[in-house]
């Protein structure tokens, strides 16, 4: 045994777990990287590990109990429903609707900017479902980076983790600066006023925030010290924040005028889609929520009521909001930075806009916390896995937080939001989050209608075309939406969609049901999530996608360099350790049994 009690991998095959220190094997502690002719070996192997962590797939239990097991303490349980519901809340309901409604109706929607929020709002509350059912079955920090583990492999779920990853970094990002411009508001300054001016960079990188940054470390601190601490904080700020919201609406609409609403579209159903892409951004954050699953009560009541209530609030909240907005002002007119507060002034309630102001920097704080707490937690169980250096796994005894990843986290959101703006922020967050919830959703399928055990050839192949069908007609339909204004490309891929989900519900046995809570309407409502995420995907410039691809390309190069023999290495010696214990019991059994002698 090691200090502590922590057990000393080795002999008995055991994974050994690691405390806050600076050690290279708290880092990368496998056998593939032990010397240099071994880092060698590992990846002469790499074809073969690689195909070995695409076909394995991770088991409830271990969710559930070996990686546990991994961060040396457990977290605490201190969560209910209620805690959870003012988590979404706290957590969705922040910098996407204070700032980007004022953007994307401006130059994308108009007044119908409501709708787009509509088809957003939507999206968000099927993907919702999907999470909610994999909460409650496999309820650990890991989020949909364990749940893609367990239905989709080691290498999918890895690729997802690093833009669920990049999703956290940016969103904080983009909610701290977003923070800065409201603080602006209330002190009767401009945004840039608080910003570092650099002339020598690129204008898109070059207005420096060193207020995000004094703000996301002040929320670093609350996010390590205790989750319960958060959830009080995250209470107390969400119900102001749900007041300032009560008022805006009131107010505004006191001095709605209709004439504002003349022009309800200006853009067509092209700027609607296209506003609705971004303003998913303003819908991430009840993922979080799914992360603190391992801190809950009682997941099977808590997550359902927490999850699902959280949404149908913010969407409510959102739809009226964005109607208040456009009312009380013509959509020409909005201010992309400030919309709320300068809508006020244009009304002759200047005062208001310190009232709108300090409510969204309530709401933004909340939002910072609830991704720093969900961050981490992701962070930690990836690091679990051995896909990142176990060191991200510790958790601390004396809070039950993820200490490191909390820190690490932290850093790297507060240097991203020192340099980059918004608007680059949040188009490349709207690609990471519909496709990581394209990919819980198709993930939940194959949960519930594949099962190595029972699934026969026949069934799986039947699975495999239907899932082909659906992918594939909802990618053509983002492709035609996103290069033509036609209606033929629509002809052909919704009929094709709606086979494929037909044909699953007809002709494929269902081969597991959800134990204690389960998504509706199956197979339509994940089919539906697929196509409406995969679709809005055709909405975002193309710079966007270049930065997506760039850094999903860089993703896979450390996969391939490291990731993959850390896991690969870490699962073998895992299956080994617990072949030995197999046999070391069946040893023991015949000890008792009398069959042979103990020495």
């Amino acid at each position: 045994m090691g200090q502590n009690g922590v057990t000393d991998g080795g002999e008995n095959g055991a994974l050994r777990r690691r405390g806050c220190s600076f050690r290279k094997n708290d880092f990368l502690p496998e056998e593939s990287f032990k010397s240099w002719s071994n880092y060698g070996k590992a990846l002469k192997e790499t074809p073969f590990r690689l195909k070995d962590r695409i076909l394995t797939r991770s088991k409830d239990h271990m969710e559930l109990v070996e990686m546990k097991a991994r961060s040396q303490h457990e977290m605490k349980k201190t969560l209910d429903w209620w805690d959870l519901m003012w988590f979404g809340i706290g957590a969705v309901i922040g910098a996407g609707i204070f700032v980007l409604t004022g953007l994307e109706a401006r130059d994308e929607a108009g007044p119908a900017v409501v709708l787009s929020y509509v088809v957003s709002g939507v999206s968000a509350m099927l993907s919702v479902f999907c999470y909610t059912e994999f909460a409650v079955e496999i309820p650990v920090a890991g989020g949909s980076f364990a749940y893609l583990r367990v239905e989709l492999g080691d290498f999918v779920a890895f690729i997802a983790a690093g833009n669920i990853l990049l999703e956290y970094v940016i969103g904080g990002a983009a909610v701290a600066r977003a923070w800065t411009s409201y603080f602006a508001t209330l002190c009767n300054k401009q945004p840039d006023d608080f910003r570092i001016i650099a002339h020598h960079l690129n204008p898109d990188y070059g207005h420096l925030d060193p207020i995000a940054v004094v703000v996301l470390i002040i929320i670093g601190i609350l996010a390590v010290f205790s989750t319960k601490a958060s959830s009080r904080f995250n209470y107390i700020a969400s119900v102001i924040h749900v007041i300032v919201i009560a008022f805006i609406i009131v107010a505004g609409l006191v001095h709605a005028d209709t004439k504002n609403y003349k022009d309800f579209a200006p853009f067509g159903p092209r700027g609607i889609f296209q506003a609705s892409a971004v303003l998913f951004f303003a819908y991430v954050g009840f993922d979080a929520v799914s992360t603190m699953a391992e801190e809950t009560k009682n997941p099977a009541r808590d997550i359902p009521l927490g999850l699902v209530g959280s949404m149908v609030i913010t969407i409510l909240a959102y739809c009226l909001l964005a109607v208040t907005l456009c009312l009380m002002q013509n959509y020409k007119a909005i201010d992309e930075q400030a919309p709320f507060s300068v809508a006020f002034s244009a009304v002759g309630m200047d005062w208001a806009k310190y009232v709108v102001a300090a409510g969204a920097l309530k709401g933004m704080t909340t939002v910072l916390l609830v991704s720093a707490v969900g961050q981490a937690r992701y962070l930690t169980h990836i690091a679990r896995t051995h896909m990142m250096p176990p060191w991200f796994a510790y958790v601390a005894e004396k809070t039950g937080t993820p200490v490191n990843a909390t820190i690490t986290m932290i850093v790297a959101t507060a240097v991203i939001a020192f340099f980059t703006k918004l608007e680059i922020l949040s188009n490349l967050l709207s690609i990471s989050t519909l496709f990581i919830f394209m990919l819980v959703a198709l993930a939940l399928i194959v949960r519930r209608y594949y099962s190595s055990e029972e699934t026969t050839k026949n069934d799986q192949i039947k699975l495999i075309v239907c899932l082909a069908l659906i992918l594939g007609s909802s990618c053509g339909m983002s492709a035609y939406w996103a290069v033509s204004d036609g209606w033929i490309g629509y002809v052909i891929a919704v009929p094709i969609w709606f086979l494929g989900t037909l044909s699953l519900w007809l002709f494929v046995p269902m081969a597991r049901q959800p134990r204690l809570w389960g998504v509706p309407f199956m197979p339509w409502l994940p089919s539906i999530s697929i196509g409406i995420n995969i679709f809005l995907l055709g909405s975002i410039d193309r710079a966007s996608f270049e930065r997506f691809a760039v850094w999903s390309g860089f993703l896979l190069v450390y996969y391939l360099l490291f990731g993959l023999h850390a896991s690969y290495d870490t699962a073998k010696t895992f299956e080994e350790g617990k072949k030995m214990n197999e046999v070391v019991g069946k040893e023991w059994n015949k000890v008792e049994e009398g069959a042979v002698t103990s020495t």
